[in-house]
C-alpha cells in the first residue's frame, strides 16, 4: 500500500475535548483529567436532522467538524469511512424494549436511526457528499479496519477520505456484553498525496498478530481501552509529540496492523 498522508484530525473523549486542547495532554504537558463533555451542537447538520440525530451521530459529526476545521478542502470533495462497533446501542435496546411489549410502539425516529449507517446517511444529507462512502464494524478492531478501508479507497479510488471511528457506552443492561465504559470519538482525514497541510506520513501494513501498543500514562491508558475507538491514541500521541515511530493494533482476524509515522 502506497504510504497516506495524515491532513486533520478530529477529537471527542471525557478530558480531551478536540485536537487542539488534546495536543498539550497526549505530549505530557498537562495531565490527563477526565471530565464530563460539554454540548456541541453540529455546525453541519440542518435543524430537523440535528434534533433527530442520537448520541453516534452527533458524536461522529463532532469529530468531522473539529477535523474539517484545519482543512481548507469541502467535505463533499472526500470519500468517508465511519467505523463503530456498535453504531448506537441506546436505539437498538429502545426498539427491543418497545417489541417485548404488547403494542410494539416502536418509534419512528429510533426505527430511522437503528441502521449502521446511520452517521453517513446524515452525513450526505449535510454535505452533500456524493463520492464512496462505507460504514463497518469488527468490534474491539474497528478503527484498525476502517484505516484499512480508508487506505482502501485512497490506494485504488486516489480519493481523500474521512475516517471517522465512534462508540457511545451502551445502556447498563448491555454492558457486560461489550463494556465500552466511555463515549469517545475520533477522525482522520486521509490523503494519497503530500499537500502544504500534510501533518504526517503513514505507512499501514497488515502483520502477524502482535500485542497492542499501550500508553505510558495510566489514565490515557485506561481510555485507550475503554473504547473500540480510542485505539487510536498511541498514533495521535506520537503526532501531537512531533515524533516518529511505530504503534501496532490489533485486526480483524489472525492479523495486526504495524503503523509507521513520520511527521513532516
Amino acid at each position: 500500500m502506497r504510504p497516506l498522508y495524515i491532513e486533520a484530525v478530529g477529537c471527542c473523549a471525557p478530558g480531551l475535548d478536540g485536537w487542539a486542547q488534546a495536543q498539550s495532554v497526549l505530549r505530557g504537558e498537562r495531565p490527563y483529567v477526565r471530565e464530563e463533555l460539554p454540548a456541541h451542537p453540529s455546525q453541519l447538520l440542518p435543524a430537523n436532522e440535528r434534533r433527530r440525530a442520537p448520541l453516534a451521530v452527533r458524536l461522529a459529526f463532532r469529530v468531522a467538524e473539529d477535523a474539517l476545521g484545519g482543512d481548507d478542502r469541502s467535505s463533499a470533495r472526500l470519500a468517508s469511512v465511519f467505523a463503530s462497533s456498535d453504531g448506537d446501542t441506546h436505539i437498538s435496546h429502545r426498539i427491543s424494549l418497545a417489541l417485548a411489549q404488547p403494542q410494539r410502539l416502536v418509534s419512528p425516529t429510533d426505527f430511522h436511526n437503528s441502521v449502521h449507517n446511520a452517521a453517513a446517511g446524515y452525513w450526505s444529507i449535510a454535505t452533500q457528499a456524493k463520492l464512496p462512502s462505507v460504514s463497518l464494524s469488527a468490534c474491539h478492531a474497528s478503527f484498525a479496519a476502517g484505516l484499512l478501508e480508508a487506505g482502501a479507497l485512497a490506494e485504488v479510488e486516489d480519493l481523500d477520505c474521512l475516517l471517522v471511528a465512534f462508540d457511545v457506552q451502551p445502556p447498563l443492561l448491555l454492558q457486560p456484553l461489550w463494556p465500552i465504559t466511555e463515549s469517545t470519538a475520533f477522525a482522520l482525514i486521509l490523503s494519497p498525496r503530500r499537500s502544504a497541510r500534510s501533518l504526517a506520513t503513514l505507512r499501514v501494513e497488515p502483520v502477524p498478530r502482535v500485542a497492542e501498543t499501550g500508553l505510558p500514562d495510566a489514565g490515557l491508558e485506561a481510555l485507550r481501552l475503554s473504547n473500540a475507538a480510542a485505539r487510536t491514541l498511541p498514533l495521535l500521541a506520537l503526532l501531537a509529540r512531533r515524533e516518529p515511530g511505530t504503534v501496532l493494533l490489533d485486526g480483524a482476524g489472525e492479523h495486526s496492523l504495524r503503523l509507521d509515522l513520520e511527521p513532516l
